[in-house]
C-alpha cells in the first residue's frame, strides 16, 4: 500500500458519494442540476490531503482498510469544499484552480448555500457509513468547530490596525493546520479504535501541529510568489485580498520604514506593484522557508515511535515533503 493507492481509493469512494448526493438534490428540482454539476466538478480536483492523513492515521493505529473506512475518510473532502467556497467569497477571490470561484458562477447568496450544502454532505456521507463511534464523532465535531473559529479569526484580523506574527500563526494553526493534518490523523485513529487511543492522539498532535503550521506557511508564500499556472490563482492574489498572513507580519516586523509604509499603503488594494519585491527585500520569505524546514524536522522527529507501523512512518515522512514542497 502506498499514498497513490490510498488516493485512488479515496477518489473511488468520493465519486460514489458525489453521485448519491447530487441525485438527491436534482430529484427535488431540475433547476438544481447546475448546482450539482458544479459541485461535482469542484470536487473532482484536489490534493486529498485530509482524506490521506485520515487514512494514514488509521493505518498507523493498526486499522484494516475496507470500503466503509475509505468512505468515512472521503467525507472530509466535502468539508474542504465547504471551507474553500466560503473562503473565496469572503476573500473576494475571482478564481479557484484556474476556474471562476463559486460566487462568480452563481452569485454570493447562492455560493453561501452551496458551501452550506457541501458541509451537510460532509456529515451525511459520514453518517451513511453507519460507523458508530463516539470518539470519531467528537473529533469530527471539534475539527469543524476549529475550522470555523480559525476562519472567523482570519476575518477579524483584517480589521486590525497592527500586524502580529503571533496572531497570524494562531490563525494559520486553526484555519488550516489543525483541520488539514492533526485532526484528520485523529479522525483516522478514532476509526481504528486502538486500545491506546490517547497515545496515538499525542503522537499525531506532535507531528500534525508543526506540519500544519508549515503547510499554511507554504500557502502564504504561494499566495504571493506562486506561479498562477500551478496555483490556479492570479499572482499576488493574497496581497490584493489584504491577507494578514505570517509572511506579511514577518515582512512588516523585519522591513525598514519604507517597507512598512508600503505594506500599510498597498496591502488590500488593487495597486500592489512593488509590494512582492518589498517583501522579498525584508528577508521574510527566507525566514519563512527556514521556519518551514524547522517545523518539518519537528514533525519528522515525532513519528520515530514504535507505536506506529513502519508503513505509516514511511507514508508520514513522504507526506511532509508533499505538504511543504508543493507548488500549488
Amino acid at each position: 500500500m502506498n499514498i497513490n493507492e490510498l488516493r485512488i481509493g479515496v477518489n473511488s469512494a468520493l465519486d460514489k458519494q458525489i453521485a448519491t448526493n447530487c441525485a438527491l438534490i436534482t430529484e427535488i428540482d431540475e433547476q438544481l442540476k447546475p448546482i450539482a454539476d458544479s459541485l461535482k466538478e469542484y470536487l473532482s480536483e484536489g490534493k486529498r490531503f485530509r482524506s490521506l492523513f485520515s487514512l494514514i492515521g488509521f493505518l498507523g493505529a493498526n486499522g484494516e482498510l475496507n470500503s466503509s473506512i475509505y468512505e468515512a475518510c472521503a467525507s472530509l473532502e466535502f468539508l474542504q469544499a465547504s471551507a474553500l467556497i466560503h473562503d473565496d467569497l469572503m476573500d473576494k477571490s475571482d478564481t479557484r484552480r484556474g476556474k471562476p470561484a463559486m460566487h462568480k458562477q452563481f452569485g454570493e447568496a447562492a455560493a453561501i448555500l452551496i458551501g452550506d450544502l457541501a458541509l451537510v454532505w460532509n456529515e451525511k456521507s459520514l453518517h451513511d457509513t453507519r460507523i458508530e463511534n463516539s470518539n470519531l464523532n467528537s473529533i469530527h465535531d471539534i475539527m469543524r468547530t476549529e475550522l470555523m473559529a480559525g476562519q472567523f479569526l482570519d476575518v477579524y484580523e483584517q480589521t486590525q490596525s497592527s500586524f502580529s506574527v503571533e496572531r497570524s500563526l494562531k490563525i494559520a494553526r486553526y484555519k488550516s493546520g489543525k483541520y488539514s493534518i492533526e485532526r484528520p490523523l485523529h479522525f483516522g485513529a478514532a476509526l481504528a479504535q486502538p486500545k491506546n487511543f490517547d497515545e496515538y492522539l499525542t503522537i499525531y498532535s506532535e507531528y500534525g501541529l508543526p506540519l500544519g503550521e508549515a503547510f499554511q506557511l507554504r500557502d502564504d508564500l504561494l499566495g504571493v510568489f506562486g506561479d498562477p499556472s500551478e496555483t490556479g490563482k492570479p499572482a499576488g492574489d493574497d496581497l490584493r485580498e489584504g491577507k494578514r498572513t505570517a509572511l506579511i507580519a514577518f515582512a512588516h516586523d523585519r522591513g525598514n520604514d519604507q517597507i512598512k509604509k508600503l505594506i500599510q499603503l498597498k496591502l488590500g488594494t488593487q495597486e500592489v506593484d512593488g509590494l512582492a519585491e518589498a517583501i522579498l527585500e525584508s528577508g521574510a520569505p527566507t525566514h519563512v522557508e527556514e521556519l518551514i524546514e524547522k517545523l518539518s524536522e519537528e514533525a519528522l522527529d515525532a513519528i520515530n515511535r514504535e507505536e506506529l507501523s513502519e508503513q505509516a512512518r514511511e507514508m508520514l515522512t513522504e507526506m511532509v515533503s508533499l505538504v511543504t514542497k508543493r507548488a500549488r
